[in-house]
């Protein structure tokens, strides 16, 4: 009986202590400060705005940022292109003196493309993990999935 109970809490207790550790982990990545080196030669995917996912039509292409060498940013922002250069302080983000395309689009497009032009233009906090990046801005959130490594 005893064997069995030492057994039984070995059982319940693994999983209560591996969830902990991951927790954990999952916060001390969050927590780490990002560098350029975190950004640069990545190409991520917006995937959510204010934790809602993004529908793209046909016509459109799905917004994405590419950071690039020295904190050169471009990328889509639903309907235009845009490029910039990008800067890091204290834990927040921006693209300074954003440039873009002027095609007009109409509906959902441009409603993402307004929203994230003024989140990147804007400093936001930014998160980046394993898989993502979050940029935390006064108005929005976007949120971002790496998509691939850029050479």
């Amino acid at each position: 009986m005893k064997i069995f109970s030492k057994t039984l809490l070995a059982a319940v207790a693994l999983p209560v202590l591996m969830t902990a550790c991951a927790a954990n982990n999952t916060q001390e990545e969050a927590m780490k400060a990002v560098t350029a080196q975190d950004l640069q030669h990545h190409n991520w995917n917006l995937v959510q705005i204010d934790g809602n996912p993004i529908q793209v039509d046909e016509q459109n292409q799905a917004p994405r940022l590419e950071i690039g060498e020295k904190m050169t940013a471009n990328g889509n922002a639903g309907c235009n292109n845009f490029s910039g250069q990008a800067e890091l302080k204290d834990g927040q983000f921006r693209i300074e003196k954003m440039g873009m395309t002027m095609k007009m689009c109409a509906g959902t497009a441009m409603d993402i493309e307004q929203t994230m032009s003024k989140t990147l233009s804007d400093w936001s906090a930014i998160t980046v993990t394993k898989n993502g990046l979050e940029l935390k801005g006064a108005e929005h959130t976007l949120t971002f999935e790496l998509k691939d490594w850029v050479n």
